[in-house]
């Protein structure tokens, strides 16, 4: 394999963004295969030699990514590990975790990984096993390198391998300590629900009397979409695939694939929730938002969700109150460390216990909508944060 390692001043040069980041050193090892044209982007905070903990999921880029006009892997990997310090921060602050993460969290830096397959080693392909396989020879490379302790979970691209059997996840974990396997999506789904609550709370709406908008109803978007619908709470939502459209039907609720996004812009909904697979929340949709009278929150844990960043102070101005995305995605991260950290420990790992941690998220967002709206929406979701929580 090649490896080429961008400096923290190179991917500054590469994503200016960085410099204006809490962090602003990002560095990335890029593994590119002799024979086959893959690419593995691992973007980190952590300082070589440092023994951070560097979390982020592992991500085998989508076809629908990786044929966008422009597509670059360290980009990708850059702005998904920013994400992922964001997360990192957010946690810190607010003390949101498992007993293991929150005691090692100063240790723990965002990173991520992208890898660009060909089409016919993506997971559930013929060459998937050979990919994963490299894969993990990268990760163990990068470990021996940086001196920096890589530890992923579930992102996008994986599932069932082309044997019918394995899951892409097991076979990592069973061969790379730092890959591990937890389902993610339903602690961070949770942590999506009560960051919902807690800013309609705020906002003196009760859940039971809501109209919610969900863009993705996949596995995190579902179990938002479950606990509303339990709740009593009105949805509709955006969905690409037909059997989640019709399991949403089926509870009696509105769906719409993706090319109604506009029209369920244009419905009399209080909340907007956002975890399709990026760029929900593009200028257009922001525009769209602004002028739906009704909406007053929008949330979720998309990553790379909104293109243009000055849009937040768009909806800002029309007196929404918007929760980045990272802060509501923590609940993935905290639970990938967890399980992480209990392995370490010899200790057993139960998902259930990330349920528990995710409640703190909802006192979070009611305090930081109360400062916002209290400050008559003159500063932005995460100066309210500092407001209630300090620096």
């Amino acid at each position: 394999m090649s490896l080429t390692i961008l400096s923290a001043d190179e991917t500054r040069a590469l994503v200016p963004q960085i410099a204006e980041t809490r962090n602003p050193s990002v560095r990335v090892y890029r593994f590119t295969h002799p024979d086959r044209d893959w690419t593995l982007s691992i973007a980190t905070h952590a300082e070589p030699g440092s023994q951070k903990l560097s979390l982020g999921g592992f991500r085998i880029a989508p076809k629908e990514r990786t044929d966008t006009e422009g597509f670059d892997s360290d980009v990708e990997a850059i702005g998904l590990a920013m994400g992922m310090e964001e997360k990192v921060y957010w946690s810190r602050l607010i003390d949101v975790g498992g007993p293991l993460a929150r005691r090692d969290i100063r240790r723990i830096v965002g990173g991520k990984c992208v890898l660009k397959p060909t089409d016919d080693a993506r997971v559930g392909q013929p060459n998937d096993f050979a990919l994963l396989d490299w894969a993990v020879e990268c990760f163990q490379t990068f470990e021996a390198t940086a001196d920096v302790r890589l530890t992923t979970g579930q992102d996008l691209g994986h599932g069932l391998m082309s044997d019918g059997v394995t899951q892409s996840l097991d076979y990592l974990s069973g061969k790379f300590a730092g890959s591990v396997s937890a389902d993610t999506s339903k602690p961070t789904g949770e942590g999506n629900y009560y960051v919902l609550a807690g800013m309609l709370r705020a906002l003196d709406i009760p859940i039971s009397k809501a109209k919610v908008g969900l863009i993705g109803v996949g596995n995190i978007g579902q179990h938002i979409f479950e606990r509303l619908h339990a709740e009593g709470a009105k949805i509709c939502a955006v969905e690409s695939r037909e059997d989640r459209r019709a399991m949403v039907a089926e509870a009696g609720h509105r769906a719409w694939p993706p090319t109604g996004k506009n029209e369920l812009l244009r419905q009399p909904i209080d909340a907007l929730v956002v975890n399709a697979a990026g760029g929900s929340l593009d200028t257009a949709t922001v525009g769209r938002c602004v002028v739906n009278d009704r909406l007053r929150v929008v949330c979720g844990s998309e990553n790379l969700v909104m293109p243009n960043p000055a849009d937040a102070d768009r909806l800002r101005a029309a007196r929404k109150s918007y929760c980045p995305t990272e802060l509501g995605g923590m609940m993935g991260y905290l639970t990938a460390v967890e399980e992480y950290l209990s392995i370490v420990a010899g200790q057993p790992f139960d998902v259930r216990t990330m349920f528990d941690a995710a409640k703190r998220l909802e006192a979070a967002a009611y305090l930081a909508t109360r400062a916002q709206v209290d400050a008559d929406y003159k500063i932005s979701f995460e100066d309210a944060m500092h407001v209630a929580y300090g620096s």
